[in-house]
Order: structure tokens, then sequence, then C-alpha cells
């Protein structure tokens, strides 16, 4: 958050370790396990091994990328390097700003979710009030600028992790190792061929640990990004995987696949209770509170800059048009987290997020592949295969969503013509008559 420029006040890699961690065990979590068990059944902790994996292989371009060019600029700058300024980097920017504000629009239901576990059932239709209402409430907390954000994120930061890990680590010892037989077939998936819905659920938890692209922004403020960013991202996704794996099996113990995909929207304080009693649902509640506020806090405060960097480097329009507001960017990325909020549900919420990121997330592999084999030493192998990880979890998904939800498909094909559109339109606006980008930004020969 603060911009510690100063050698003593660097990042170390345990420092960095803590804030990868930290954004990546997020709110996501709270709601995506009973997504993912709608689609695979008892199998869903195996589910959130196999993301870990294709996620492994995902992260190794972001390593390679964060080693050689570390910045603040983070996967903006990875795409800049790959395809230098124009309408590619900024649709693919643009993928990763939306996802980024479909992840805050995910976290504010989940947070009315679950808040609403402390209310009567008559209550249950104002989770996205209460949503907005959190929305509100962040953007509160970021106007009063960097320092609260950072103390405010940290606190929330160790509570959430410690908690978490807790819950996972007391629900297996009170409820023991759940018997996984892969026998139920969800009705979600029940007509669909064999493999396809465990490959589909592969992009919900690929979501739940998209957190470690936040990492490379820190490379203008960790000691030794060059070796240390790289191995930050390594040892918060391992973190991270065995967390998830634990909680998963802690709620599978306490709850049968039908209640834990009945209660998929609050599945944890759901799998609390029986195990732990009235008292662990509030405790989960209450964890989930804490980390949906924190979430959000730390997202408004990245994919905001992310808009203003794009603004500043003419990839996206000035924001000044917006009014003659202090932070336009911040009230752009507000405003549409709250439309995001009240027009889905969380199920689409997530959806149509983890579309956006995983075309970004190739475009990013391909960037390395094809643009940078000369500026960056990296084994061609390695990108190659998560590019056919991405599109095989890609291509399963969107086939499971033609299925049983095809407005995801309209929603999600209609925003990237959108910006494909838009786009190109804009960069037309700023080409002078040789052809040339007035861009503000570092140019190289891609344009």
């Amino acid at each position: 958050m603060k911009n510690t420029t100063d050698k003593n006040n660097k990042l170390s890699l345990i420092g960095s370790i803590s804030l990868g961690t930290g954004a990546m065990i997020g709110a996501g979590i709270f709601v995506l396990m009973g997504q993912i068990a709608e689609l695979v059944g008892d199998l869903f902790p195996i589910a959130f091994i196999a993301g870990a994996v294709v996620v492994g292989f995902s992260s190794y371009s972001y390593v390679k990328f964060s080693n050689a060019f570390p910045s603040s600029g983070g996967v903006v700058k990875f795409l800049n390097k790959s395809y230098g300024p124009g309408t590619t980097t900024g649709v693919f920017s643009l993928l990763m700003y939306v996802s980024m504000v479909v992840s805050q629009s995910l976290v504010a239901g989940t947070f009315g979710s679950y808040t609403l576990r402390l209310f009567p059932e008559r209550f249950a239709d104002y989770a996205s009030i209460l949503g907005v209402f959190l929305l509100v409430v962040v953007f509160i907390v970021n106007v009063l600028g960097n320092k609260v954000i950072g103390t405010t994120a940290t606190f929330t930061a160790i509570i959430k992790v410690l908690g978490i890990a807790l819950l996972a680590i007391a629900g297996l010892i009170v409820s023991g190792f759940p018997d996984i037989t892969g026998n139920y077939i969800p009705k979600n998936t029940e007509k669909l061929p064999i493999g396809i819905g465990f490959i589909a659920s592969l992009a919900l938890a690929i979501l739940a640990y998209k957190g470690f692209t936040t990492i490379t922004n820190q490379g203008g403020d960790i000691a030794n990004p060059h070796k240390n960013l790289g191995r930050s991202i390594i040892a918060s996704i391992f973190i991270c995987t065995i967390i998830y794996v634990a909680l998963a099996l802690a709620v599978a113990g306490g709850l049968s696949i039908p209640e834990i995909i009945m209660a998929k929207d609050y599945a944890l304080a759901a799998a609390a209770e029986p195990v732990f009693g009235k008292w662990g649902t509030w405790i989960t509640v209450a964890i989930a509170i804490i980390a949906t506020f924190s979430g959000v806090i730390a997202s408004v405060f990245s994919s905001s800059r992310l808009l203003g960097m794009l603004s500043n480097m003419k990839q996206v329009p000035s924001l000044k048009r917006l009014g003659n507001f202090k932070n336009p960017a911040l009230i752009f990325t507000v405003s549409l987290a709250i439309l995001l909020t009240i027009l889905f549900d969380l199920t689409r919420i997530a959806s149509i997020g983890v579309i956006f990121y995983l075309i970004m997330d190739i475009a990013i592999h391909w960037g390395l592949f094809r643009h940078l084999k000369k500026e960056v030493d990296f084994f061609p192998i390695i990108p190659i295969m998560a590019i056919i990880m991405d599109a095989a979890v890609l291509s399963a998904f969107l086939f499971v969503k033609y299925i049983n939800d095809p407005l995801v498909l309209i929603v999600a094909a209609i925003g990237i013509i959108l910006m494909i559109v838009s786009e190109r339109i804009f960069m037309i606006s700023h080409t002078d008559d040789d052809g040339d980008m007035q861009m503000g930004m570092e140019t190289n020969n891609k344009t």
C-alpha cells in the first residue's frame, strides 16, 4: 500500500509471502466450495488439488515475468512487454481489470450471504443490499488514504488466514476425513460426458487461487525483486493449497453433498454448525465478514490503481471525463462493482469472472512464449502446457454453462465485444497520420 522506496523499508521475502497469502486466501473460498461441489459432488476436495496443479503451471509465466521485469505495474507491464502498447494490450488489461471488479462483486455478495446467517430466514433476499453496503464502506476507507488501507489490510489479513486455517484443522479433528468415492453425480452434470464436470470445476478452483497475480504488483516494494517475487508466488500457492484442501475435507466431513449444494452460498457456516454448534456458525460468519471486508479493500485499491494506470498510459480514455473528482478511477470501480452485485447472483458473478481471467491468463502465457524468447530465459514447454490446460478448463466450463446457464455466455460475450470495439475505436482516435500511437508509456516496436 505504502510506497516503500527506501531500501530499509523494502518488504522481506516473508513479508511478501504474508501479503500474497493474505491476498489469495480471500472470501472467494467461502462461496466457491459449494459451487465446485455442485459440479463434482464429493470430489470437490480433489478439485482444489487439481486446480493448484493448473495454477502451478500458470504461475511459471508470472514468475519469469516478475523476475525479468519487476514492477508495480504487474500484469499490465507484462502485457505491454509482450504485445506493446495498443489494442491487444488494452483489451487483455481490461479483461484483468473487469475480472478484478467481478471478484469484488463476488466477495461483496459473499459478505451478504454469510452475514444473513445471523438473522432470521425471512431476510435471505437482502444479501445484495448488504453487499452494496460493504462496497460503500470500502469506498470510504479507500478515500481516507493509503495509511488506513495498509493498517486495515494487515490486521484483517492475519485474522482471516489464521481463522480459516484453525477452522480447517479443528473441523478435520472433530469430523475426521470424509469418504471420497466419486459416486455422487450432481444434477448439474448428470447429463454431461464423464469428466467434463470435473474439468469445468477447475475453473472455479483456479478462481480461488487467482489472487497470486497481485503479488506481481510488489515489484517496487520488495527486497531483491528479481528473485523474491517468484519465490513469493510459489510459496503463497503452496500454503493456500494446504489450507484449501484441509478446509474442503473438513466441510465434506461435516455435511453431505446435497447439504453443501443447498447451502452453497454459505457452505462453511453450514458445515460449522453440526460440528461446533451455534458458536461454530458465529465464528465462521465473523471470519467471513473479516475476510470479505479485507478482501474488498485490497481488491478495490488494486483495481482502481490499475484503471488509473491504464488511463495514464492512454490505453483507456482519460478518467477526467467522468468529472472533477479526486479519484475517478475509484468511483468508477466501486460503481461497476455495485452494479454487478445488484444484477447477478454469486454463481453467475463467479462464472463471468473466471471466463475473463482465463482468457487473460492465456494471453500472458502466449505473450511470453511468442514474443519474449530473446529477453526472458524460460522453458518454452511450460507456458505451452499452461495454455493447453487453461484452454481445456475454459472449454469445459463454457460447455457446462452453455448447457445449464447460457445467459452467462451471452453476458461474457457482450462484455468482451464491447471491450474490443471500444479499445479499437479509442486507439484509432490517438493514432497520428504516420500510424504512430501517442501513448503515455514506454513503447517498443510492437504497435
